[in-house]
């Protein structure tokens, strides 16, 4: 018989031995599949985004790999970049942005890499020379009308 301490974290302490245990909703092959359909790349806001931007004139390239952190969108002509994020998956802190209560430790230090993941490379695109805008998730209009107000004075 083992006796431990339940954390807020679905965690069972064992003396010094940590074993997390997950329960999921689920089936693994459900999971998998459901997993797989998150997409780094062409999200729904994203291509909100170009559509706006290509719809006003402005051409760009897309997700630049020779750029650190392989910008959505990259204005070369201006020396922009910009990056589309999700609420969610960057940490936000907005009503979008909420953690999960299973198995939160993960998602709070997978987020916190994500986070200093971005600020990284927000720092090496300076340090280039580029002008870096970030667009959330859940600003869309605001941002994409920002982003629209700086092209427009860069011409």
């Amino acid at each position: 018989m083992t006796h431990g301490l339940r954390s807020n974290d679905d965690q069972l302490l064992l003396g010094r031995r940590v074993v997390i245990a997950l329960v999921d909703t689920v089936d693994k092959k459900t999971r998998s599949k459901i997993m797989s359909r998150v997409r780094s790349k062409n999200t729904r806001p994203e291509m909100v985004v170009r559509r706006r931007v290509h719809a006003a004139g402005y051409r760009y390239r897309l997700h630049r790999k020779d750029l650190p952190g392989s910008p959505d969108l990259t204005f070369s002509r201006f020396k922009i970049v910009v990056f589309v994020h999700g609420c969610f998956w960057h940490g936000h802190g907005c009503d979008r942005c909420r953690m999960p209560s299973t198995n939160s430790s993960y998602w709070r230090s997978k987020i916190e890499r994500n986070k200093q993941r971005d600020r990284k490379n927000q720092a090496e695109l300076k340090s280039l020379g580029w002008d870096v805008h970030i667009i959330w998730e859940c600003d869309l209009e605001g941002g994409i009308n920002r982003l629209l107000d700086v092209l427009g004075r860069s011409k």
